[in-house]
């Protein structure tokens, strides 16, 4: 009796260890925006990233990108951890009106509670990129959870849009040299980080000062860090620095338009 008793045991901690991963963010909407916006900040795991670049191999360079070529005006906006009910709809208004296009790097688990902004922004000509499912900072999973992130998100846009993705972002700019890249390049993903424009406006700052963040540091070839999801200011800012950039002769367009120059 005893041993069965042992064996019963060790049958329910697998089992919890398990489904641990798959039950570790909680299902409620403010929960997850409380977990995902505060567990790491992004400007730290952004930095780590670009130490271990400098060491990785070519073939892994070769599908990590912050930047387009110098060579020409154009830039590229993009937008982190939406859709959102609301806000996202905000935001492609205001990039109809100046018409240009931006790529938008969706969580999978928002795409599955809101629909339909991202529905619109794929017919309205914009980008959609991979950005995980549930928003985790990618560093601290195993390949298979990464994996696993990357496919549900991208199956989940594919039965929304009707079009596969092929650029990842992960959350934060985190990730492992060791997983990621290797894991991206047999999925068929380009791995898009950014470059000295992160206007951090997930801090909320004010318009003025997001606008000025990015008009002030701004090069030919710049992929722009935004987001559209929890943020108070983005698309007064966008307001200000869309007609300010395309005054001084830039050109927005999507992050594979701007790595196919």
């Amino acid at each position: 009796m005893k041993k069965k008793n042992v064996l019963v045991g060790i049958f329910a901690l697998t089992l919890v260890l398990t489904l641990g991963y798959a039950m570790s963010l909680p299902e409620d909407k403010t929960d997850w925006k409380t977990v995902s916006y505060n567990q790491v900040k992004r400007s730290e795991s952004k930095v780590e990233v670009n130490e271990n670049q400098s060491t990785q191999s070519k073939e892994i360079n070769s599908i990590v990108f912050s930047h387009g070529s110098k060579d020409e005006k154009l830039i590229s906006l993009t937008f982190d951890d939406g859709p959102h009910p609301t806000e996202t709809d905000k935001v492609l208004d205001v990039l109809k009106k100046y018409n240009i296009k931006a790529t938008f790097f969706v969580a999978g688990k928002h795409v599955k509670w809101y629909p339909d902004p991202v529905i619109r922004a794929s017919k309205e000509g914009h980008e959609i990129g991979n950005h995980t499912f549930n928003h985790y900072d990618i560093a601290n999973l195993s390949n298979a959870q990464l994996e696993d992130e990357i496919k549900m998100c991208e199956d989940v846009i594919k039965e929304k849009t009707g079009k596969t993705p092929t650029l990842f972002r992960p959350p934060y700019g985190s990730y492992s040299k060791n997983g990621l890249p290797e894991i991206a390049d047999k999925n068929g993903y380009k791995i898009v980080l950014w470059g000295g424009v992160d206007a951090l406006d997930w801090k909320n700052p004010s318009a003025e000062s997001i606008a000025k963040n990015i008009t002030s540091s701004v090069e030919n070839g710049e992929i722009i860090l935004l987001h559209d999801y929890a943020t108070t200011n983005t698309v007064e800012a966008l307001e200000i620095l869309i007609p300010q950039l395309q005054s001084q002769g830039y050109k927005f367009v999507t992050v594979s338009q701007l790595l196919s120059e």
